[in-house]
Formats: C-alpha cells, sequence, structure tokens
C-alpha cells in the first residue's frame, strides 16, 4: 500500500493534474484564500512542483497585479485618511521591528544579512521587502531563500490565526484591520486575512498595508547606501505604484468606478490563485532548510510585535 501511494505521489503526469485542478479549483466563489493557501501546502507535502520556475513566476507576477487591481476597489481620500490616522503607529512599529530584529539576530548569532532580511520582511511586507532588499545588502540566493521561507511559514500560521483570534477579542472591523497590517508580514496574508474577517476590515488593512509599504523605498535605498556606499533604484516597488494608480484612477474616473466590482472579482480571485502557488513552496525540505534560529528570531519578532500592536490598537481604536 506504502508503495502503490509512493509510486502515485512520484508520477509526474499525476502531479501536473491535480496541480492543474487545484489552481483552477482557486478560481471558483467558494474557495478562499485560506483555502488556497492550505491547498498548495496540502500538495507541496506530497508532490513536487510539476515546474518550480513557472510556479515561482506565477505566485510572483500574480501577486503583484492582484494588489494593483486591488486599488479599482478603494478611495483615494478615504485611504490618504486612513494612512494618516496611524502614520505614527506605522512608523514606529517599522523602527522598532528593525532595531528588535537586528538585536535578536545579533544574540542568537545569525548572519547579519539573513537577520536583516527577516526584520526588513516583518517590519515592512514580507516577501517584496526581501525582494526589494536582497539587492541592497548584496545577498545570495540561500540567504534569501531562508529569509523567504520563514516569512512564509509564519504568513500561513497568521493568514489562519488573526482571523481566529480577532473573533475571540471581538476585535471591530477597524481594530482587526489596523492589527492584520501592522503585524502579518506579507501583503497577501494581510489581504487574506482581512477578507476573511470583513469586507470594511479588508479595506482598511489593504490600504494601511501598502501605506506602510512605500516604506521599502527609504528603508532599501537607506540599505543600499550603508551596503555599497551608492543608492540603488532597482528597489522601487512598481507593483506599489501600480496600486496607487488604479486607487487615483477609480476616485476620479467615473468608467472605472463602474467596474470597481469586476475588477475587485479579479483581483481577489487572482490572490487566491498567487496564494495556491506560494503554499506550492512550502514542502518539507524548504521549512528544514530555514533551521531552527532563523525561525526562532522570526517568531520570537513576530510574537512580540503582534502582541504590541494589538494592545494599542485595541487602544487607539
Amino acid at each position: 500500500m506504502k508503495k502503490t501511494l509512493t509510486t502515485f505521489q512520484s508520477n509526474p503526469t499525476i502531479a501536473k493534474i491535480i496541480y492543474f485542478l487545484l489552481a483552477l479549483s482557486t478560481l471558483t466563489p467558494w474557495v478562499s484564500t485560506a483555502t488556497a493557501l492550505f491547498s498548495g501546502i496540502f500538495f507541496a507535502l506530497l508532490f513536487k512542483i510539476p515546474n518550480p520556475t513557472l510556479n515561482k513566476k506565477i505566485s510572483s507576477s500574480l501577486l503583484k497585479w492582484s494588489v494593483v487591481f486591488l486599488g479599482f476597489g478603494l478611495n483615494a481620500v478615504d485611504a490618504l485618511e486612513t494612512g494618516s490616522e496611524g502614520s505614527l503607529i506605522t512608523f514606529s512599529s517599522i523602527v522598532f521591528t528593525l532595531l528588535f530584529g537586528a538585536f535578536l539576530g545579533k544574540k542568537l548569532g545569525l548572519d547579519k544579512t539573513i537577520y536583516r532580511l527577516i526584520a526588513s520582511g516583518t517590519a515592512i511586507c514580507g516577501g517584496s521587502a526581501i525582494a526589494a532588499m536582497a539587492p541592497a545588502l548584496r545577498a545570495n540566493e540561500r540567504q534569501i531563500s531562508v529569509a523567504m521561507a520563514t516569512v512564509f511559514v509564519l504568513n500561513a500560521v497568521a493568514l489562519v490565526t488573526f482571523p481566529v483570534v480577532g473573533k475571540y477579542l471581538h476585535l471591530t472591523q477597524e481594530q482587526f484591520g489596523w492589527w492584520a497590517a501592522l503585524a502579518i508580514h506579507d501583503t497577501s496574508a494581510v489581504v487574506g486575512a482581512g477578507q476573511a474577517y470583513g469586507e470594511e476590515a479588508l479595506r482598511i488593512a489593504t490600504t494601511v498595508k501598502l501605506t506602510r509599504a512605500l516604506w521599502i523605498v527609504p528603508v532599501s535605498l537607506i540599505a543600499s547606501l550603508t551596503q555599497s556606499g551608492k543608492i540603488s533604484l532597482k528597489t522601487m516597488p512598481t507593483f506599489i505604484i501600480g496600486f496607487v494608480i488604479a486607487m487615483l484612477l477609480n476616485t476620479y474616473v467615473p468608467f472605472f468606478q463602474q467596474y470597481s466590482h469586476v475588477f475587485n472579482f479579479i483581483a481577489h480571485k487572482g490572490l487566491s490563485l498567487a496564494l495556491f502557488t506560494v503554499g506550492c513552496t512550502l514542502d518539507v525540505e524548504s521549512v528544514k532548510h530555514v533551521g531552527t534560529k532563523p525561525m526562532y528570531q522570526g517568531i520570537s519578532l513576530w510574537v512580540i510585535i503582534s502582541s504590541i500592536s494589538l494592545i494599542a490598537v485595541m487602544n487607539i481604536f
């Protein structure tokens, strides 16, 4: 029986068929973002990805385009008001996370580049921040993969646990939106958790998170300057610029307002498919590759930031 199962799992044709069917299912109305993510993880535990390179490209591109399309569902005036309300909280959380992340990394004896990547991913916007910081810090593939794996594992946990904790504590839509935006690493996980909690939580979480994500620019430019003595413009997050443009079009151009529900549907289904492909990368080997020390830094930093930000939003909003 075990031999038959192993043969079934190692069959590339079967893996391709199941991969395609699961990916296709994420585009249906009844599959949530959390379900999409965990179906990807389920696939990764049983099969090998048919085309890892293509899966990676789909994940990266689709996530960015989904974020851009989310902009068509937001109003620029409301977004500016929401972002300005907690600008001090956002700034403080980023600075504290970067400094405390560096402190933990040094105490654990971690590679400097790895702990800086993990701290940046936790402070700003997960994988996108790591991708932007990598060239600035001259990180190699191993350092990037360790940081990415750490963040992605914790994202998967956050995506499921945050809505449960939020409902248990009876957080309002506004409180949860802010908490998710401040405490969850990746934009995709923030949007997924916000969507699971409610439309208002999704709107606030997305706006605050993408306002927070703009900090990729100054932080990565400073890192580039301290690392090499010069500034690199390659770190400019173009998908965030696209999000802002989409939001402005939706606010001031009636045509885009008329079809905002269509763009919103595309964004949510694109996000589901992107999360499925992210889940497919979280196989047993990638989790083992992270090791205990980077994961300990990531978990410690995440728990502390989550707790502090939760207390803050419950007392402010």
